[in-house]
């Protein structure tokens, strides 16, 4: 990977729910290439509104990071937004750290967190607080000879190693097991540099995300929209992999909408977590709705037809949000990152998203998002606090 940044021509993530076998990202991403139409570029005509610079789409591989692919983008594009020239982030480095953290909340909390190497969007802030930032070309993850990201065994063994300890064979938890731990993980992605150079200049992760990346990590927020909690308040998300517990900021759900908008429109990215396993999210097409009808209802004519066009959508309201996070069928699965927005040639918006799986698709690893589909699936969104409209921003205290 290359430090340019582009500005894309079209319109983020891993799975955040990822098995401790890995096979959970594999299997949706081939369930979504099969979801899709042949003719869905004809049939939709986009025209870019904003279009904000990003660096280049990258892949996860075999990994559940999209968490940290997502995130780690968004910083990128913060880069940018600053006036520096752009690094291509180690979101390796990041998920390492997050493994490492995970690791040590599993054991105190004698195993009742979720394991597995999917992680929150939040986890990017907090481990670039603790830990900072390493170019991708230092610390790429790659550490016995494979192209991508292959992270199931890893997964499967330092899970054993942890559901051991927590066993207590010893009685005591010895002062090793942790070291032990680690050494496991670095054993698959690489021991993480203490020193590195950058531009004929030695940094330690730390001084290089003060020196050179320069985002100050309070001035993000992260919100979400559910209404059985009070709105404007702070909530601990309840989705299986904010195994940190984090709070996050509570607005109406037409406010999620207006926070990016507003955000865009001054030249803020979002990082976004969100559902991405309905069939009306194609991964091929590159386009995601909200169909009137329920795609299980639909007959096959109907189905196949799902991305040939535009098409009316659903209306979204506070309680059928809600409704599909209580019910299982929005969770917590996947990390995009909304660069932009655009209208098809029925003049309905749509969020231009950033994926992490690659260039394969119809728009080069972009997709086009409708503000219902964001409005339906979110589960959260993190940007910086200046994004977020004045009078938003007081009610939340922020």
């Amino acid at each position: 990977m290359t430090n340019s940044f582009i500005k894309p021509l079209f319109l983020a993530s891993g799975l955040l729910f990822y098995t401790a076998l890995g096979f959970a990202q594999d299997n949706l991403v081939n369930s979504l290439k099969n979801n899709q139409s042949a003719n869905s570029t004809a049939g939709f005509k986009f025209t870019e509104v904003i279009n904000l610079e990003n660096t280049p789409v990258q892949n996860q591989g075999s990994s559940g990071t999209c968490w940290s692919y997502s995130t780690n983008s968004f910083l990128e594009s913060e880069m940018i937004r600053m006036g520096k020239q752009p690094v291509a982030l180690s979101q390796i480095f990041s998920a390492r750290n997050a493994y490492v953290e995970k690791g040590i909340s599993y054991v105190r909390m004698h195993g009742a967190v979720t394991l597995g190497d999917g992680g929150a969007l939040h986890d990017v802030i907090n481990m670039y607080r603790k830990y900072g930032a390493v170019p991708q070309l230092n610390y790429t993850g790659l550490n016995y000879g494979t192209k991508n990201n292959k992270f199931a065994e890893m997964a499967a063994i330092t899970t054993g190693m942890l559901e051991a300890v927590v066993k207590n064979p010893n009685g005591t938890l010895t002062p090793n097991w942790e070291k032990a731990y680690a050494g496991m993980i670095d054993s698959y992605l690489g021991t993480v540099p203490e020193k590195f150079d950058y531009k004929g200049k030695s940094y330690t992760p730390q001084s290089f995300a003060k020196q050179v990346v320069g985002i100050n990590p309070d001035d993000y927020a992260e919100l979400s929209s559910f209404n059985d909690h009070p709105f404007y308040s702070k909530f601990t998300l309840m989705v299986p992999d904010n195994w940190s517990f984090d709070q996050v900021s509570n607005v109406p759900v037409n406010e999620l909408t207006e926070i990016i908008d507003n955000a865009l429109k001054k030249g803020y990215s979002v990082s976004w977590a969100t559902d991405v396993s309905e069939k009306y999210f194609s991964y091929k097409n590159g386009v995601a709705y909200v169909p009137t009808k329920p795609v299980e209802e639909m007959n096959a004519e109907e189905t196949a037809a799902l991305f040939a066009e535009p098409k009316p959508e659903m209306e979204i309201t506070q309680e059928n949000r809600q409704a599909a996070f209580d019910n299982y069928q929005t969770t917590d699965d996947h990390g995009m990152h909304i660069v932009g927005l655009a209208k098809d040639q029925n003049g309905r918006e749509y969020y231009i998203v950033k994926n992490s799986w690659g260039v394969t698709n119809d728009y080069k690893g972009y997709l086009y998002v409708t503000k219902n589909y964001v409005k339906y699936k979110t589960t959260a969104i993190l940007l910086h606090k200046g994004g977020i409209p004045s009078a938003i921003s007081r009610k939340l205290g922020l």
